[in-house]
């Protein structure tokens, strides 16, 4: 199935195209798949507005006798009432996903099914409680989220907005890690630190970035705006812009192939290394 890919800017607008398509996908879900109705109604049609969509989603998910997913919900509301643009990070991750996944065809994947971007979604309450004076809260978030999607996000690591996490499963990010917008991360991935020091010690991947499956980032180094790091490599010094790096430990073996590597999601190195 061909895509209707939306621009980033009109996707964000008031008239939230994107929540206008989920709801059409549900419909047909509904109608194709009459065994989900139950849950189709519960996950998007019973809702007005994506974010409580995707708060009763990631609710549902992170639901256990310990904490309620009623709980939960209420925590995503007060953050939500507290800073409204986190609903925008809400859409363009999932826009994110539909632009540079090849096997989705629809925007409602991701919000059903993808514990990429649920992971993500979890993170961004567990970042707000942390930095809210909520920090147990935030831990038993981060927690949850790591049980349930195999991955493992300090609640005080910053992450940006356009977001693709691929798969997701051990993706791992240090306490005082950056991670800037429109970054694509495939599996295995770990911003880890060196040294137990309590200070800056964690990776920062800067804007357009992609970082291919199992790469390991360790240190308070940068990774340049569109630079690539392909699959396997172990990166222990920084990158600069629009480069390829490869290897253990990572070199630069060429540019990074493209203007915006997270976009093309290419992870493949020719036999020249780029």
């Amino acid at each position: 199935m061909a895509k209707h890919h939306l621009d980033t800017k009109t996707a964000l607008s008031t008239v939230d195209p994107v929540w206008t398509r989920i709801r059409g996908e549900a419909e047909e879900i509904v109608q194709r798949e009459p065994e989900l109705a139950t849950f189709i109604y519960s996950s998007v049609l019973h809702h007005d507005r994506l974010e409580d969509a995707v708060v009763h989603r990631i609710a549902e998910r992170l639901d256990h006798s310990a904490l309620s997913g009623d709980l939960i919900r209420q925590a995503y509301n007060d953050a939500l009432e507290a800073d409204p643009d986190l609903g925008n990070a809400f859409r363009a991750d999932l826009v994110a996903v539909y632009d540079r996944d090849p096997a989705v065809s629809r925007f409602i994947d991701a919000l059903l099914y993808f514990k990429g971007f649920h992971a993500l979604q979890a993170h961004r309450l567990a970042h707000w409680l942390y930095h809210n004076g909520r920090r147990d809260f935030a831990y038993y978030i981060q927690s949850r989220a790591s049980a349930e999607f195999q991955t493992d996000i300090n609640p005080a690591a910053k992450i940006g907005r356009g977001i693709f996490l691929d798969h997701a499963t051990g993706f791992v990010v240090g306490e005082t890690a950056v991670i800037e917008d429109d970054v694509s991360i495939l599996h295995g991935v770990t911003l880890g630190g060196t040294g137990k020091e309590n200070e800056d010690r964690h990776p920062k991947i800067r804007h357009g970035v992609m970082l291919g499956a199992g790469a390991k980032i360790l240190g308070n180094i940068e990774v340049g705006h569109c630079a690539r790091v392909a699959s396997g490599s172990v990166v222990l010094k920084d990158v600069p812009n629009n480069v390829t790096v490869a290897g253990v430990p990572a070199k630069i073996v060429g540019e990074a192939g493209c203007s915006e590597p997270s976009r093309t999601m290419n992870q493949m190195l020719n036999a020249n290394g780029n």
